[in-house]
């Protein structure tokens, strides 16, 4: 179906021909020969021993891409002009990416400040290549020959031109200058977006200390004020003692364990209030975002720039996702009423007033109290089984078992990594060698990017019929080590995550596409999750559990009385999560959808649309608006259903996910994929484009009954 991921990062960077996705999931550079023990720079480049040898990195990129364009100018045969064409893709997004990746987890400031005008030199490099009508008529004598003989040749011709003009190249002078100008707004707009969040997490200090929570004080800072109290040497003199509090950083991660755990409804109130109206910078930015977004996609012939990024995507147009989501949303809107009723009536009986209204803080708290109630369940004694280690080998388990290679880690090069905790680990098989090269940054620090995301370092791509390029990644995490403790213990959830974003990583590392553009995952955007989505089931399988999840002190394998509980907790309000995914895409397609002639307040639109598709009350004064971003994706739980659900752990599963699905990348249509995948009854048709069949997500749900049937199909 189409899931909807969890607010990892920004879903903010335009789609071009040669920043194809320069958001913080992308990225592509080179790594170190898994032998090599000389020093070198950062991610294996040699240039990146110190800061200032980005300038360089960029300078040797562009010098290299002149000289490929200096030979598509020539005009050589089709198949040479796209793969030099790849290569200069390949060679920019090498600079691009790292920078990125740098900028984003690097502890050091000199490192951030020189990889940020490493980015800025090289993105004006990027609109000149954008713009180059010398390589915009090799990519459309290429297509149009006729000479080129794989079908991944001639879609990579296709998307080029695509790209190309998406870009604007084919407009008259003044018009291209202008989308080029909207362009590089639209880049400093989304960098600063994301900036903004990362600065401005809002925060609130709670005092006494007792009002929170032991098993999530880990995850806050202590603050001291100091009181007056009265002396123990004199009665009546005075004295100052100091009183211990915490300081909650209201980031969504610490934002919803607050939520979550914490009894005292006036502290979960400040935090969601906090929380949900900062960044306060962001508001100016969306707004002048949204109407940069729509005078581009105007000038591009374009109703709205929702229309203009549904272009190669498999829904291809605003109308048919809205429509989707419209039913949907009558679909479940019984059920997550019957679930929203539900909630509010448990806290009427534990505030004892049947008068009292569910607030927006309440649901995570009164949701958690209920789930852990109904099924048993102690946060503790679940994280106790889920060791960060054994988690790892639970990764390990998923490559030896479904595609016969092993995943171990391997040493670093000095210099090539850019934090002590960094873990480098490679994928390699008894038979086809390195497969591929994976980072591991599992642990939260000070200015590092927050959330949790897959940067892909290098894609893969063919150079010779004897030489393939190996793609790198690195998945980066925020987990906390506990302060009374040595072992670092998931949650079930943070388990999920992990396995999601290796679900990424996998797709990249056994993609073998013949050009980067299109490796791993580096697909329709509505296609982008699935796999990602479809290895968040093994976290919760038991026969896959019971292999690794141990517990961290007696080694005892976890109950499947445990397991079937956390399923049972983790389903107990699927209709409202549900139905809350459904809200935040119809904000993402509204706010970007037809503009009306008047200026709109985003304010009062995401207002309008919650009331009609939430049960959560909308608060006045907060714009969850402001630091969230959203994606689509197709057809998880159908696959789990029809190839995995049986035998999850077969080597014929991975097999078949290997050869059907993760090798292809986005060389192939992913509909077309998807059908070879699993047969018919994973898409449909729907009022001119393809939309998921949902049947077997709503029967995972319990939402499919005969009123509901004609949705899934």
């Amino acid at each position: 179906m189409w899931n909807f991921i969890k607010n990892r990062e920004p879903n903010i960077h335009m789609k071009r021909l040669f920043e194809p996705f320069l958001s913080y999931r992308h990225f592509r550079t080179r790594a170190v020969d898994r032998q090599n023990t000389s020093s070198t720079g950062l991610y294996g480049f040699d240039h990146l021993k110190s800061p200032k040898g980005f300038q360089r990195f960029v300078d040797e990129a562009i010098e290299r891409s002149s000289e490929l364009i200096d030979y598509i100018s020539g005009m050589p045969s089709s198949a040479e002009i796209i793969r030099a064409m790849d290569e200069i893709s390949d060679t920019v997004c090498s600079v691009v990416d790292s920078a990125e990746l740098c900028r984003q987890t690097h502890p050091a400031r000199g490192f951030v400040e020189e990889a940020i005008k490493a980015s800025m030199k090289i993105n004006v490099y990027l609109h000149f290549l954008n713009t180059n009508h010398t390589l915009y008529n090799a990519v459309k004598k290429a297509e149009q020959d006729g000479h080129l003989l794989t079908e991944e040749a001639r879609r990579a011709a296709l998307h080029l031109h695509i790209d190309f003009e998406k870009g604007g190249i084919h407009l008259p002078c003044g018009k291209l200058d202008r989308v080029n100008q909207l362009n590089m707004d639209a880049h400093k707009l989304c960098r600063e977006y994301g900036e903004n969040i990362i600065n401005d997490p809002g925060y609130v200090d709670i005092f006494p200390a007792s009002r929170i929570p032991r098993q999530i004080q880990h995850l806050l800072k202590p603050i001291y004020r100091l009181t007056s109290g009265v002396s123990k040497e004199s009665l009546g003199s005075y004295e100052d003692e100091q009183e211990k509090g915490f300081r909650i950083i209201t980031e969504p991660r610490t934002l919803f364990s607050v939520l979550q755990l914490t009894p005292d409804e006036q502290v979960r109130k400040m935090a969601y209030l906090k929380g949900s109206s900062v960044p306060h910078a962001n508001h100016e930015v969306l707004d002048k975002l949204i109407n940069s977004r729509h005078e581009l996609a105007q000038i591009m012939g374009c109703k709205s720039y929702a229309e203009f990024v549904m272009q190669l995507n498999m829904a291809s147009s605003p109308e048919v996702v809205v429509s989707f989501l419209q039913e949907m949303s009558n679909m479940v809107k019984e059920k997550a009423d019957e679930e929203f009723n539900t909630i509010r009536n448990l806290k009427r009986d534990v505030c004892g007033q049947r008068c009292v209204d569910l607030e927006p803080w309440d649901e995570a708290y009164y949701t958690t109290m209920m789930k852990s109630s109904a099924y048993n369940l102690d946060s503790a004694v679940v994280a106790s089984y889920f060791s960060l280690p054994q988690c790892i080998e639970g990764l390990k388990l998923l490559v030896k078992s479904l595609f016969g290679a092993s995943f171990d880690s391997v040493p670093m090069a000095p210099g090539e990594s850019w934090h002590p905790d960094v873990l480098k680990m490679c994928i390699h098989h008894p038979e086809e060698g390195d497969l591929g090269f994976l980072y591991l940054d599992l642990f939260s620090r000070k200015g590092k990017y927050p959330g949790c995301a897959t940067f892909a370092i290098k894609g893969g791509r063919k150079i010779s019929e004897t030489e393939y390029q190996l793609p790198v990644m690195a998945l980066v995490f925020n987990f906390s080590r506990s302060h009374d403790s040595s072992i670092v213990r998931l949650n079930h959830s943070e388990l999920e995550t992990l396995f999601h974003e290796f679900g990424h990583a996998l797709h990249a590392l056994l993609s073998r596409t013949d050009y980067q553009h299109f490796a791993g995952t580096r697909v329709a955007l509505d296609f982008a999750e699935t796999p990602s989505n479809l290895f968040e089931y093994y976290a919760r399988d038991y026969r896959v559990l019971k292999k690794f999840a141990r517990h961290y002190s007696t080694g005892e394998v976890i109950p499947e009385k445990l397991v079937k509980s956390l399923n049972g907790a983790r389903d107990m309000f699927a209709a409202t999560e549900l139905q809350r995914q459904i809200f935040y895409a119809l904000v993402d397609q509204t706010l970007f959808g037809e503009q009306l002639s008047v200026p709109r307040d985003t304010n009062s639109i995401v207002a309008h649309l919650k009331r009609q598709h939430s049960n959560e009350k909308h608060v006045e004064g907060t714009h969850m608006h402001i630091r969230f971003s959203h994606f689509l994706t197709y057809g998880a739980a159908t696959i789990w259903k029809k190839l995995c659900q049986e035998d999850p752990l077969s080597p014929t599963t991975g097999t078949l996910l290997r050869t059907k699905l993760l090798q292809y990348g986005g060389a192939k249509e992913p509909a077309d994929l998807l059908t070879d995948l699993v047969g018919d009854g994973i898409v449909r048709y729907h009022n001119g484009g393809i939309v998921p069949d949902v049947t077997s997500c709503l029967e995972e749900l319990k939402l499919l009954d005969d009123k509901n049937r004609h949705i899934g199909k």
